[in-house]
């Protein structure tokens, strides 16, 4: 009857372990699988104990269960530390197997030396066995070993229970078992006599709670399960990486995204597969080379339609074992949808912004012709022949031309745009002069040339109001300071504020150059039209004392296209 017992307890040991095997995931907790390895030898051990025929025989026996005895409490505690969320030190967790060998080497002994049983009986009478031992000092120091390991395994599962709250309280609860079988096991073995040691027993019901176990365990295992689903499912592409940028693997849908996957030998070096350099290679390249840079686009082309083209989003980021880096992880999804709805939408703002684009460069283009109209407006009521408008903005962007070549001053593109279109505004102040005075034909008197200089200030005044709401704040600025300081004098004798060298806008400075020179080459009722060597002595006589000294070098440069110019527009 007993000889059947341990031989059912073992064949279950087995059958269990087998279970065990056939659930067994690449996650499971290493300490449950070397539990189930464990147990089998115990009750193999208990086998064959009961069935030895002689001292020597059960001596090996006792060796074989004491493989389960000495280690299985150590392989629980650890099991029970992991699942708990206790990190156990890498020098602590070699400490406590060390002691636990320490112990099993004494059992070693057994037979030899008076280390763990100092004296050992064995008889056997047909179906009856009798056994009697005599315990040594370190079989007192195994008890020990053993009383502590079961203390603080539960002491960290009720911890555990009261505390945290991301373990199972049905994991926890369920852990208790093996805890208290174990110690119950070890407290019924003392001896293979008259009675049954119920020890094997208990094991297999520990390897049935640990199978309960790894059922619960395996779902809350988030990043286990996520990952599974992840993988089962088929959406999402994996490749492994090394930092040497050799082919670790992948699974089936990255091969299928990237099909020379499949002609890619693992150990390969992925720098020499000219398939793969403008996809792995630079994708790998630029995470190296910033990590902040882990998403990247693949698009799968259809040779025979566009329409069905497949977009990959890529995400990159380092190849773990445990806490350490091995290389990179690329996972590949099916972003197709997504791009492609970014990409329309990307198409619909372009032409939305182009559409907006043009109505904005159409209402500029009303603004600028309304002012130019104004300024032709008002130089209808003067004494000019006409264009001078024009010719005025001609001869600012003949200038401008020569300035920017070396642009001593700095000058941003836009402001040189700003004063070619503000200079037809320079003198629309005229609009507040009287007619008697703007249209006379002979020089002014001194009360007429007062009113005529008001023509700057109250300019700058309509060119604010007619601004006042733009956007183009710079232009505005220089539209303002064009039609208010053009009158200004290098020497301090302009007007209408009588303003002094670099205190005189820049814009003003060079609008004053060609308003002046048009005004002497150019025919007036009062007067023909001047020499260009005659202007120009003029012009040149006037650098320090009405004109800027600095744009000197420029007019110079700039003075055979301005007679050109004259001499085909006038």
């Amino acid at each position: 009857m007993a000889s059947l017992f341990y031989f059912l307890t073992f064949l279950a040991s087995v059958v269990l372990s087998l279970i065990y095997l056939f659930e067994w995931h690449k996650h499971f907790e290493v300490n449950i699988t070397i539990i189930f390895t464990l147990i089998p030898i115990a009750n193999l051990g208990y086998l064959f104990a009961w069935n030895a025929k002689n001292v020597e025989s059960y001596i090996l026996a006792t060796k074989i269960i004491y493989i389960g005895g000495c280690f299985l409490i150590f392989f629980i505690n650890m099991c029970v530390f992991r699942l708990c969320g206790v990190n156990v030190k890498r020098w602590v967790r070699t400490m406590l197997f060390l002691i636990c060998l320490l112990i099993y080497v004494s059992v070693l002994t057994i037979g030899y030396f008076p280390i763990f049983y100092k004296k050992l009986f064995f008889q056997r009478n047909g179906d009856k066995l009798i056994i009697a031992k005599t315990y040594g000092p370190m079989h007192t120091v195994f008890y020990i070993v053993i009383g502590a390991f079961f203390l603080c395994g539960i002491f960290v599962l009720i911890h555990a229970l009261v505390n945290k709250r991301q373990i199972s309280n049905t994991v926890i609860q369920l852990l208790l078992l093996p805890e208290a079988l174990s110690i119950i096991g070890y407290l019924g073995s003392n001896v293979i006599a008259k009675h049954m040691d119920f020890a094997p027993l208990i094991y297999n019901f520990a390897q049935i709670t640990f199978l309960l176990i790894i059922r619960r365990m395996s779902l809350y295992n988030i990043d286990d399960t996520v990952v599974d689903s992840m993988v089962q499912t088929g959406d999402t592409g994996y490749i492994s990486i090394d930092f040497k940028h050799i082919y670790l693997g992948s699974n089936e849908t990255a091969k299928d995204i990237i099909p020379e996957l499949r002609e890619l030998r693992v150990d390969q070096s992925i720098d020499y597969t000219e398939a793969l350099k403008d996809n792995i290679s630079h994708w790998i390249r630029h995470f190296e080379n910033d990590s902040d840079v882990t998403k990247n686009l693949y698009v799968k082309r259809d040779p025979e339609n566009e329409e069905n083209d497949q977009i990959y989003s890529v995400n990159i980021n380092y190849l773990y074992t445990g806490a350490k880096k091995k290389g990179y992880q690329i996972f590949l999804e099916d972003d197709t949808k997504n791009q492609k709805y970014i990409a329309l939408m990307d198409k619909y703002n372009e032409e939305l912004e182009d559409e907006v684009q043009e109505k904005t460069n159409r209402i500029i283009e009303m603004h600028n012709n309304l002012i130019l109209s104004m300024a032709v407006v008002v130089e209808s009521r003067d004494n000019s022949t006409g264009g001078h408008v024009k010719r005025t903005s001609d001869g600012v962007k003949i200038l401008m031309h020569e300035i920017m070549k070396d642009n001593k001053f700095n000058l941003s593109e836009e402001f040189c745009k700003d004063i070619i279109k503000a200079a037809p505004m320079h003198d629309l102040g005229k609009i507040a002069v009287d007619d008697a005075i703007l249209r006379k034909p002979g020089r002014f008197t001194d009360e007429e040339f007062e009113k005529m200089k008001m023509h700057a200030a109250e300019g700058a005044k309509i060119v604010h109001e007619i601004l006042k709401d733009t956007d183009d704040e710079s232009f505005k600025v220089i539209a303002e300071n064009v039609a208010h300081y053009h009158h200004e004098r290098i020497d301090g004798s302009g007007y209408p504020e009588g303003l002094k060298g670099d205190d005189i806008p820049l814009e003003a400075r060079i609008m004053a150059i060609a308003d002046v020179y048009d005004a002497l080459v150019s025919k007036r009722v009062y007067k023909e039209s001047m020499p260009f060597d005659k202007a120009d002595a003029i012009i040149m006589e006037g650098m320090g004392k009405q004109f800027d000294k600095k744009l000197e070098e420029y007019y110079v440069k700039a003075r055979p296209k301005l007679e050109e110019y004259y001499s085909n527009n006038t």
